[in-house]
């Protein structure tokens, strides 16, 4: 089923690095990312086309830690990286562009079909959005929500999205959001080992395989917390699809967990709170910021 945006595209800006004084930047690098985004890349995995795209190419079942990390400093260089972001966004096109495959129907699938293309950025507004409910020390008010979604804008020009697939406002966004949930993503056999595959985190390929039982011992407790945290913020449509069972008892201990982790990690340094690539754009505006101050005040 081809799910229809019935408003019309919003005019998009022209590409831009992500700047300070955005959403984005203050809080996509936020060590909780790692946790947060599972459900992103669960409903990503639940759409056909990029379903048997990523199981046709991807290394999230042999590596993966390393397949995380790459995610992971990707994302962080589509925020932070200045320049570079808008050069990353081609990369990852240009890389994009001969993952295809056939699945076992017939069907041919191209991971830069305008649809599916979309819908890797349009999890992560779902995502960004909806664990604020859990892991923000209050939830977004609509307005904070439209506010956001305008900024995923830029987002959707640096990666060449195609206008047709972008809903004009967030309430536009809601609603094209429920209906591809409800109807066009799949209880696909990749969303089920993805969720395996965060369960049971393997070993990186490089550990001896003598430390293999202290790694799965030492990781155990990541995995199931990541895999609860990713359950319980995917949609209840999509946990109906993939038989996943979520009581009110588990609601009451995300929602414990999230207001924990809302206190404890704005305490911490902001070397610890950030991934590196974000923590060092942040450094590096506020030096800008310091120099253009000295420059102002001189003598002239």
């Amino acid at each position: 089923m081809t799910v229809a945006l019935e408003a019309a595209a919003p005019e998009l800006p022209p590409p831009s690095p992500f700047r300070p004084g955005t959403r984005t930047w203050d809080e996509t690098g936020l060590i909780t990312f790692s946790l947060t985004a599972g459900s992103a890349f669960l409903l990503q995995t639940m759409e056909p086309t990029i379903s048997a795209v990523v199981d046709a190419h991807s290394t999230f079942r042999t590596d993966p830690v390393g397949r995380a990390l790459r995610s992971i400093s990707s994302v962080m260089m589509w925020v932070y990286g200045g320049e570079e972001a808008l050069a990353e966004a081609d990369r990852l096109r240009t890389m994009h562009a001969s993952l295809n495959t056939t699945d076992a129907a017939g069907v041919k699938h191209k991971a830069l079909a305008s649809g599916p293309w979309a819908w890797v950025l349009h999890t992560g507004t779902f995502a960004f959005t909806e664990n604020a409910k859990y892991f923000a020390r209050r939830p977004l008010t609509y307005a904070e929500k439209e506010a956001y979604y305008q900024e995923t804008l830029q987002m959707m020009r640096n990666f060449s999205v195609a206008p047709k697939e972008i809903p004009a406002d967030f309430a536009a966004f809601e609603k094209f959001f429920a209906d591809m949930v409800e109807n066009h993503l799949e209880a696909t056999d990749t969303a089920r080992d993805y969720l395996r595959v965060i369960r049971s985190i393997a070993p990186p390929k490089q550990l001896p395989r003598m430390l293999t039982p202290i790694w799965r011992a030492a990781v155990a407790p990541v995995g199931t917390l990541q895999y609860f945290v990713t359950v319980g913020t995917t949609p209840e449509p999509a946990r109906r699809k993939l038989g996943l069972s979520w009581s009110e008892a588990d609601e009451r201990k995300l929602r414990a967990l999230g207001w924990l982790l809302a206190r404890l990690v704005p305490l911490l340094p902001e070397r610890l709170r950030y991934f590196p690539i974000a923590y060092e754009a942040r450094r590096l505006e506020r030096d800008r910021q310091r120099l253009r101050k000295v420059i102002d005040l001189r003598p002239i």
